[in-house]
């Protein structure tokens, strides 16, 4: 198949960045692999559906080049915007890289960010061949969210999911909106939602770390998370509904699907922020069932650890 401008390339498979540390669990996830690469997983089916990514290169091509230019002249013919995944051949990876235009990757600041609206991913196979991918699942380079992080606020580098959740959606908490912050000691998610002007219930068996706990608007409710349900919610405080749950609490993910079925019926909670965290093997059943959800997703975020990330929102309805 050729181009615009004339050269050869040829189409295979989706490609997949699985998140640091969770190679097997992507592994496992594919069906069709054909190479690995590092982090990077070549399969030669279409796009599967998988967890454990933290970018999938929907389109990849081989492209041969005849040299570093020609390398950076191909590229650029398919789109402007580009992010190198190095794991070999580093140095003329580099070469390419910088024939390509600039793409700015500072940190990102919370809120109100802008990102790339197409950010392509390319890595160098051979030392003639490139494989490239315009259409990504991340806007953000192989899928890396970094923020510039606040020292002195949060009482801990939780906060961080939170701020990536919200900008991955590219939704938040509007002045005035109700939240719940289940799990949350000792604040950092409390933190989030309080800057950005929400009204805040955080709850825990644990208290609140005191800067947290001071900040206007933010109050704290000594319970196991367990025990609040829609019925009884508006017991510990004045609204009846919910604009956000968030959720960050240990505990096996099929008691917790078991609870948020509680919440999901429309009109009771808009939206959903919920980590879901793994002692030893995630088990793939469990995590259909939370996919299957009607308008949501989950997520291995830049930020998490041994846990996904499941997300629901519903705007104003």
């Amino acid at each position: 198949m050729a181009n615009e401008i004339g050269f050869n390339f040829e189409k295979t498979g989706a490609a997949y960045l699985a998140a640091e540390g969770f190679l097997e669990q992507l592994k496992n996830e594919l069906d069709g692999i054909t190479a690995i690469h590092e982090n990077l997983i070549l399969t030669d089916r279409p796009v599967q559906q998988t967890f454990w990514s933290q970018n999938i290169w929907k389109a990849p091509t081989l492209i041969p080049i005849e040299s570093i230019k020609d390398g950076a002249r191909k590229l650029k013919s398919i789109q402007r915007n580009w992010k190198l995944y190095s794991y070999q051949l580093h140095r003329r990876a580099k070469l390419i890289e910088e024939n390509l235009p600039h793409v700015t990757t500072n940190l990102i600041e919370f809120p109100n960010s802008k990102v790339h609206t197409s950010l392509g991913s390319w890595t160098l196979l051979t030392f003639n061949t490139i494989l490239a991918s315009a259409d990504c699942s991340s806007l953000f380079p192989n899928g890396e969210v970094c923020f510039i992080e606040d020292k002195v606020g949060p009482p801990n580098r939780a906060y961080l999911k939170l701020q990536e959740a919200l900008t991955v959606i590219g939704d938040s908490p509007q002045t005035g909106e109700f939240c719940l912050d289940i799990g949350g000691s000792p604040g950092g998610w409390a933190w989030v939602l309080q800057k950005l002007g929400a009204q805040v219930l955080s709850i825990d068996r644990s208290p609140l770390d005191s800067k947290i706990a001071k900040l206007p608007g933010v109050d704290f409710l000594k319970k196991d998370a367990f025990a609040i349900k829609p019925s009884t919610i508006s017991d510990y405080c004045d609204s009846k509904k919910v604009d956000w749950l968030c959720w960050d609490v240990i505990c096996f993910p099929e008691k917790l699907l078991d609870w948020l079925t509680l919440w999901i019926e429309p009109g009771i909670c808009k939206n959903f922020i919920v980590t879901i965290k793994f002692q030893g093997e995630s088990h793939y059943e469990i995590l259909e069932c939370f996919s299957k959800i009607p308008g949501s997703k989950l997520v291995h975020l830049y930020h998490n650890k041994h846990e996904l990330t499941w997300i629901l929102t519903r705007g104003s309805d």
